[in-house]
């Protein structure tokens, strides 16, 4: 073979792979409307399913509380966190607006939910002293739930003072225990 029909020959093999190139890929568009909608079903089936189980468990941590609370029956729930106070003061501490955040993000979901906070002391000063301080420790508690989106409606307070110890202990860590706002569940 000369020369010349080698170049002939190279160049014909070129221009047929020119002329067939590679195969195309077959490219299927699903409708932009279709995709979003079905990721919107997804999402809210995602969102119903976590509502569902999260209602589970709030309705598993309620437990009907022995003594009534002011308007008839009362229920515990765990996942609402006590707040709790220094000796003599009823102002929120920093360390426990983390614990309210959470006890108001819980009833921002259950809308629906009432809340009574318990306002408790430790058994120093006198019965009349420690009911007023345990109301002053109640309404604030109260009012940095509203402050942070709680509606007023939902929550009523009242004062214990220091008739109902959550530890009976003579001490301070029993002192520092007592000294507490509690938050029970009175409606549903």
């Amino acid at each position: 073979m000369s020369k010349k029909s080698l170049i002939i020959t190279i160049l014909i093999l070129c221009i047929a792979l020119i002329i067939t190139g590679c195969p195309k890929k077959t490219v299927v568009k699903e409708e932009p409307s279709v995709k979003k909608e079905e990721a919107g079903k997804a999402e809210a089936e995602r969102k119903a399913k976590e509502a569902e189980n999260a209602k589970g468990e709030f309705e598993k941590s309620l437990v009907p509380k022995k003594t009534p609370g002011i308007e008839g029956e009362v229920f515990e729930s765990s996942l609402l966190k006590d707040a709790h106070f220094d000796f003599d003061k009823y102002d929120i501490r920093p360390s426990d607006t983390a614990v309210l955040k959470e006890n108001a993000a819980l009833l921002k979901k259950y809308n629906n939910v009432k809340i009574q906070i318990e306002g408790h002391c430790d058994e120093r000063g006198t019965v009349e002293y420690n009911l007023a301080l345990g109301e002053r420790r109640a309404n604030s508690t109260r009012n940095y739930l509203v402050s942070i989106g709680v509606s007023p409606e939902r929550i009523s307070t009242i004062s214990y003072g220091k008739e109902r110890p959550l530890d009976p202990a003579h001490n301070e860590a029993a002192w520092a225990k007592n000294r507490r706002a509690h938050s029970i569940i009175t409606a549903k």
